[in-house]
């Protein structure tokens, strides 16, 4: 069954039954894998502070395929794994808040709905307002960075990287809906085409 919207009774037991799946939770982990080999893929420098990553394009998936719940633990597992794997500096819990809200939001705005270039540019414009948000707060916290600067770098950084974030995840939409729906890991999801609304 597909969804308007997340804010039913019905939404949230569908996104309990489909955390408890194996085929989900089996998904979860090579998204989880995606993102740890991801992270080596070098970044392309669009300037001095822009830079094109690859990771949220697995977070995205997950959240789609997983719903808001297993999205929580899927942020929860994954940056405590990548951590665990190239630890840098202190371990900080503040990001896997971050990466866990995130893809909770991808999760709210596609999981078990419509696919469309709308939901797909909102869910994005939410994520990089929180990484603009808390990533202040973080490096106020831990680097003694005043937060109004740091947000307003940051602003500016997410704010060019949209549009190609937005295309970006458009294109991985589109080339994995058809895969995702043979496999049965979009439940009613009747077609596999992106609209725009």
């Amino acid at each position: 069954m597909l969804y308007r919207h997340p804010f039913s009774k019905s939404y949230w037991q569908d996104a309990v039954r489909d955390f408890k799946k194996l085929p989900t939770l089996i998904f979860s982990a090579l998204m989880i894998a995606a993102c740890v080999v991801l992270s080596y893929v070098p970044s392309i420098q669009v300037s001095e502070q822009v830079k094109i990553s690859w990771g949220f394009l697995a977070r995205a998936l997950c959240g789609m395929v997983g719903g808001p719940i297993n999205a929580l633990v899927f942020g929860a597992a994954e940056d405590t794994i990548s951590y665990l794997l190239h630890p840098t500096g202190a371990y900080f819990p503040g990001y896997a808040l971050t990466t866990m809200l995130g893809t909770m939001f991808y999760a709210l705005f596609l999981y078990r709905a419509k696919c469309s270039v709308l939901r797909i540019f909102l869910a994005k414009l939410v994520t990089n307002i929180l990484n603009v948000t808390l990533g202040a707060l973080w490096s106020a916290i831990l680097y003694n960075k005043g937060y109004l600067y740091v947000a307003s770098t940051s602003l500016i950084k997410n704010a060019i990287m949209l549009p190609v974030q937005t295309v970006m995840l458009v294109v991985v939409f589109a080339a994995m809906l058809p895969v995702l729906r043979n496999m049965k890991l979009l439940p009613g999801q009747a077609s596999t085409k992106i609209s725009w609304w």
